[in-house]
This record gives structure tokens, C-alpha cells and sequence, in this order.
């Protein structure tokens, strides 16, 4: 049984965004607790968004200029914390998609130019096959051709040649067979 790999880098991942959640929550508190970060962190995007918040439901009401009261300082401070916690697990995730994203690009980067040297050399055979091939079609044209009369005047010497030497004949059968050659040689010097 084949198994394929095991995507390390997606486990890896998954676990990132896992941790990003606990460490939210620890940001949150640590929102909560110190002034720094409940004054200049928590605080301004809090109230942005309740002001934000509160003008688009007024206006879907039909409310139009009506003055927005600012949160009190414990409500923006733990809406603050809850902004910042889940800012904190979508920049993890974003940055997780992003990374998988370079990942898969690497891979079909690396893909294509293994391709591409596939196809290069596919073109350099075809390339050598090509000069092969006028080479031999020169040969072919350099060289006289034969007719096809010699051809079989040449096998069927070559088969003589070969019934001759597997079946040697008789004694008194071949003088016979020299006395009708040496008679056939006579009349055609005759004919002449």
C-alpha cells in the first residue's frame, strides 16, 4: 500500500492558528489589566467601531444627526480586548493562508520547470533524430542504386550457391550435366 505524503506544513499550520487562539485570549487579558494597553491599544479602535456601529444603525432607523455617546471606559476597554484578540487569530490565519499560498506557488513553480526541461529535451532528440535522418536519406542518395533485375540475379546466384554445396551431385550425373553445359556452350557459340 502507498502512502502519500504526510502535509507536515497544513498540520503545522492548523497548529499555528490553535495556538493563535489561547494567545488571544492572553492578550486580552493583558489588555484588560494594563493602563498602556487599555489606554493607546484597546481603547481608540473600541470606540471607532461602537461609533461606527452606532451611526449605521441610527441611519437604518431613519435617525439622521444624531449625536453618538461614547462607551464608558470598562465596556470600550473589554470590547477593545475582544477587537484585538480576533484581529490576533485573523492575522495568524491570514498569514497562514498566505504561506500555503507561497508554498503551492513554489510547487507548481518547480512543476513547470520540470516541464519545461522535459519538453527541451523532447526538442533536442527530435532535434538529433532530424540530422540523423538527412543524414541516412544522403546515403541512400549518395550510394548507386541497384535494379531490381541485379538484386534477383544476385539471390538467385547466392541460392545456387547454396543448393550446390548442400547436395553435391553423382558421379555419372555430373558428367552428364558438364557434357549438356560444354553441348549448350557449342550452340550458342553456333548461334552467334
Amino acid at each position: 500500500m502507498v502512502v502519500g505524503a504526510f502535509p507536515i506544513a497544513k498540520l503545522l499550520y492548523l497548529g499555528i492558528r490553535q495556538v493563535s487562539k489561547p494567545l488571544a485570549n492572553r492578550i486580552k487579558e493583558a489588555a484588560r489589566r494594563s493602563e498602556f494597553f487599555k489606554t493607546y491599544i484597546c481603547l481608540p479602535p473600541a470606540q471607532l467601531y461602537h461609533w461606527v456601529e452606532m451611526r449605521t444603525k441610527m441611519r437604518i432607523m431613519g435617525f439622521r444627526g444624531t449625536v453618538i455617546k461614547p462607551l464608558n471606559e470598562d465596556a470600550a476597554a473589554e470590547l477593545g480586548a475582544e477587537l484585538l484578540g480576533e484581529a490576533t487569530i485573523f492575522v495568524v490565519g491570514g498569514g497562514c493562508l498566505v504561506l500555503e499560498y507561497w508554498r503551492h506557488q513554489a510547487h507548481q513553480r518547480h512543476k513547470e520547470e520540470e516541464q519545461r526541461a522535459a519538453w527541451d529535451a523532447m526538442q533536442d532528440e527530435v532535434g538529433r533524430l532530424a540530422l540523423a535522418l538527412e543524414a541516412l536519406q544522403a546515403q541512400m542518395q549518395a550510394a548507386p542504386a541497384r535494379s531490381a533485375l541485379e538484386e534477383l540475379q544476385e539471390q538467385m546466384r547466392e541460392v545456387r550457391a547454396q543448393l550446390c554445396a548442400r547436395d553435391p551431385p553423382p558421379a555419372s550425373q555430373a558428367s552428364s550435366a558438364s557434357q549438356a553445359v560444354s553441348a549448350a556452350k557449342v550452340q550458342e557459340s553456333a548461334q552467334v
